[in-house]
């Protein structure tokens, strides 16, 4: 049985734990709010808040439920647009309703929410902030500007928000309803059964899309709920990620942000906030996509895989060594992936990461690549490059590293260092672009990534 609370309404269901939140919601639960869009994590009406309890403290996250699993909620919080509601509109909807920032109104459900988690987070209260907390959010009738303009309105009033307190003063002001105030009690008690399951699921982001009939009856465990892979660490000389961390996670993780300062950048070019909510490490891996921007993220980092079998016993591999052919990988029937690590980066270490789609957000890559190095006296003392949507799995350059390190760093020892790398695949045409698109575009991404 699955048990979690729904709005203000503690749920226990049978449904299989692979089973999809939004039409739990809005089929066997009747909540309309919660729209029914694209049904693959872009279009943002679904969007629900999950609350997940930890240390005694609700926190809550954007999650698009078209690709949440029920078991995914499991002993969490999950509020929808009319768990919000109230007798009067909150400052969000009144916002939003002073800007004309609604039209048809199908896509307001989901501005409401997303808004309603900014104001309820701890990030920095900016424009910019809020504005990405709707990301994920498309509106195909306003032009959007009336929607910044309610944001503008949002931002101001939400610099009154104490940084302590911050539930109490959300209640006093209209923004939340005064049952969020006994849900921590509530959630504590809650006893979550051990799922079980023959597969285990991480966000489910893209099985959820490319398979969704098969992967919903699918009997299944989720990572998400693995507290005891959530750590990100940071510990003799070497960096851990658990398997069941989340891309956003990893993008305001004080370690990632310390080591890699522009992270925040480049991880609003992976997906959408509510999807960078669900979508693990180790998900991203075991999928396999040659396009996997976390995996083209960590095979820059020369990172290693701890894969655990039933027995506890853990085998490691490098990342580069995991892919062996189209989503083939190499992980055993009794194994999953448990962590991952790399070398904490030196003084010396320079880090890039590039992406180029169609569009520049909420869109999968034409061609995504990383580098790292280390420098001594210009000379390149190590490196590591990585490249997706060439190859038929998720690319190190192996011949592009082993020329250029020990060499000085200048534009000869690069220019001869681009060719190496674009003799290393060969590009297939496809929707994302001709085989020569993509060779030109690599070989312009590599010059991208170095400082000279």
């Amino acid at each position: 049985m699955i048990q979690f609370i729904l709005n203000n309404k503690l749920i226990k269901t049978e449904k299989k734990a692979s089973s999809i939140l939004l039409d739990f919601i809005r089929y066997d639960q009747h909540l309309k709010g919660t729209k029914s869009g694209c049904r693959e994590g872009d279009c943002g009406a679904c969007t629900v808040l999950v609350g997940t309890l930890e240390n005694g403290i609700v926190n809550y996250k954007s999650m698009a439920s078209c690709l949440t699993p029920l078991g995914n909620v499991a002993g969490k919080h999950v509020v929808t647009v009319e768990g919000i509601n109230g007798k009067d509109l909150t400052p969000i909807q009144k916002a939003l309703h002073e800007h004309s920032g609604t039209q048809c109104g199908f896509c307001t459900p989901g501005f409401v929410v997303s808004l309603t988690a900014h104001a309820m987070s701890k990030k920095e209260n900016t424009n910019e902030a809020a504005k990405l907390s709707i990301s994920g959010n498309i509106c195909r009738c306003t032009g959007y500007k009336s929607i910044e303009k309610s944001v503008d309105d949002i931002v101001d009033d939400l610099k009154e928000k104490p940084k302590t307190a911050s539930l109490n003063w959300m209640i006093e002001h209209n923004y939340l309803p005064k049952y969020f105030k006994d849900i921590s009690k509530r959630l504590s008690e809650i006893k979550t059964e051990k799922q079980k399951g023959k597969k285990i699921i991480g966000g489910g982001t893209d099985l959820y899309v490319q398979n969704p009939d098969e992967t919903s009856d699918t009997e299944a465990s989720f990572y998400l709920n693995k507290n005891e892979y959530k750590e990100i660490s940071e510990n003799n000389e070497i960096i851990t990620v658990g398997a069941s961390v989340t891309a956003n996670e990893i993008m305001y993780s004080k370690i990632f942000n310390k080591h890699f300062p522009k992270i925040k950048d480049w991880f609003k070019l992976i997906s959408s906030e509510q999807i960078r909510n669900v979508g693990t490490v180790a998900g991203n891996f075991v999928n396999a996509s040659p396009i996997g921007d976390l995996t083209i993220f960590f095979l820059a980092l020369n990172a290693e895989l701890n894969l655990k079998n039933s027995k506890g016993k853990v085998r490691k591999i490098a990342l580069k060594n995991f892919y062996k052919g189209y989503k083939t990988i190499d992980l055993q029937k009794d194994e999953i992936i448990e962590s991952l690590n790399f070398n904490i980066p030196k003084s010396n270490f320079k880090f890039n990461f590039e992406k180029v789609s169609k569009r520049t957000f909420l869109d999968i890559a034409t061609v995504n690549t990383a580098l790292s190095y280390t420098l001594a006296k210009n000379v390149i003392e190590d490196i590591h490059i990585s490249g997706g949507g060439l190859a038929a799995i998720p690319k190190y350059f192996d011949k592009t590293r082993n020329f250029l390190k020990g060499k000085e760093l200048n534009m000869s020892n690069l220019n001869d260092a681009s060719e190496i790398l674009i003799s290393e695949v060969s590009p297939i045409s496809d929707i994302r672009g001709s085989k020569e698109y993509k060779s030109l575009l690599l070989k312009q991404l590599f010059f991208a990534h170095f400082e000279i």
